[in-house]
This record gives C-alpha cells, sequence and structure tokens, in this order.
C-alpha cells in the first residue's frame, strides 16, 4: 500500500471475488450455526439470538482466517493482523466510534421519535444486557474487521491497484469500493423502511471508508476494530436509553 497518487482502474474479476467474500462468507457461518445448532445442545445459551450471533460470528472469523491464510499464497500482501507500526488511529477511532453510533441509533429510532411512540425492542436485546454489551463493545468489530476489512480490502488493494483523494488525505480507493459493498450488505433494503435502509447505508459506507482509511495508513486491523467496537457499543447503549425515555 501506498500514499502517492496512482491511477485507478475498476477490475471485474476482483469485485467479484470481494463481493463472494462479503455475502458469502456471513452467509457460510450461517449455515453452520444453523446446521450444528440442529444436530447439538452442547453450547449453552446456543439457542438464544445473542448466542447465536456469538456462534455465528465466531465461525465468521475463523472463516476469514483461513480464507487469508489463503489470500497470503494467492495474493501476496500484508493483511493488517500485527500490531499498528506506523501511525495510529486508536483516538480517531474512538472518537467517530461515538459519533456514528449515536447517529445510527438515532436514524433506527427515528421514525418512533417522530411520531411520539415508543420504541419497539426485540425482547431479546434487553435480556443479559452484559452480554450484549461485551458482544457489541469487544467482539462483533473483531469477529467483522478481520475477513471484511483486513482480507477483502486489502485482497482488493492488491489486485486493483490505484488511489483517490485531495490534498494531504489520500488513499487506496479499493477501499472505497470495499467499503460501499460492505454497506450494501448490512444496509437493510429489504428488511427496513426505505429511507432508514438509505440512512443506514449512507452511515455504514462513511464508516467502511474510515476503516479502510486506518487499515492502510497505521498498516493494522486493530483501529478498524476500536472504532467498530466502539460504534455499536454506543449504538446497542443509546438504543436501550432511547427505549426508556420515550416509552
Amino acid at each position: 500500500m501506498t500514499d502517492a497518487k496512482t491511477e485507478f482502474h475498476f477490475r471485474p474479476v476482483p469485485i467479484l471475488v470481494a463481493m463472494l467474500l462479503t455475502f458469502g462468507l456471513p452467509y457460510v457461518a450461517q449455515e453452520v450455526v444453523d446446521t450444528s445448532r440442529h444436530y447439538s445442545h452442547l453450547v449453552p445459551g446456543f439457542a438464544d439470538r445473542l448466542g447465536w450471533l456469538t456462534a455465528q460470528h465466531t465461525v465468521l472469523l475463523v472463516l476469514g482466517l483461513i480464507a487469508i491464510g489463503i489470500a497470503k499464497i494467492i495474493v501476496p500482501a500484508d493483511y493488517g493482523l500485527d500490531l499498528q507500526d506506523e501511525r495510529s488511529y486508536v483516538a480517531p477511532a474512538f472518537l467517530w466510534g461515538i459519533i456514528f453510533g449515536v447517529v445510527l441509533a438515532t436514524v433506527a429510532a427515528a421514525p418512533s421519535l417522530i411520531a411520539h411512540i415508543p420504541l419497539k425492542l426485540d425482547s431479546s436485546l434487553t435480556q443479559n444486557i452484559p452480554g450484549w454489551l461485551a458482544y457489541n463493545g469487544l467482539y462483533v468489530g473483531t469477529t467483522e474487521e478481520i475477513p471484511f476489512r483486513a482480507l477483502v480490502v486489502t485482497y482488493l488493494a492488491t489486485t486493483m491497484p490505484g488511489s483517490w483523494g485531495k490534498g494531504r488525505y489520500t488513499m487506496n480507493a479499493a477501499g472505497v469500493v470495499a467499503a460501499f459493498i460492505y454497506a450494501v450488505s448490512v444496509a437493510g433494503f429489504l428488511s427496513v423502511p426505505l429511507l432508514i435502509a438509505i440512512a443506514q447505508f449512507v452511515c455504514q459506507f462513511a464508516l467502511g471508508i474510515l476503516y479502510a482509511y486506518w487499515l492502510e495508513k497505521s498498516k493494522s486491523v486493530i483501529s478498524p476494530i476500536i472504532g467498530h467496537n466502539v460504534s455499536s457499543v454506543t449504538q446497542y447503549a443509546l438504543t436501550l436509553g432511547l427505549a426508556t425515555l420515550v416509552a
């Protein structure tokens, strides 16, 4: 990866691979967990939502690490699994994580806030609150940023080099492409009202660009993990608070 501006060209094959990884890895992880849940009752809490998500994200992380091991052979590169050896973006990760966590919680609650009606939450979100805080504040970012940033962004930046930027802010264009793909995958266009889905897409796209920028500049996935975890736990905590206020 380099900070110097270079011409960027879209290449269909790397983009297709990135899409398959972004959409395919969570699907495979889900299928593995659902199949395991069907045949096994060995894991306590496996059947509830938090247990299922934790298991699914664990499988996602394992798949991501396996994919990185394979990618290092096919597309040699530094996939950002080391400690930061360049400028640290930990402080900006905390700041922007809080900001976007507030924005995402507000966007999700907007219909209820505007209509002055109680915010309806899935009952599972109010059960085992310490567990949800740990999941959102420590686990979800770790298990998603390794496959979606360390793997996908690095793969795209290596196979589809080139940069975009203005002034002193320059980054791999592949990071923007990966952010777009990721935002589409998590925006919820098929499950929430269109305006909410668009707002979620914009937020996730912006976050994806930040995560890719931090990955490139720090040569490590640590700052993206921190930013993701802070954003998620802030959104969860604020959502609980809003539900209490407008109840």
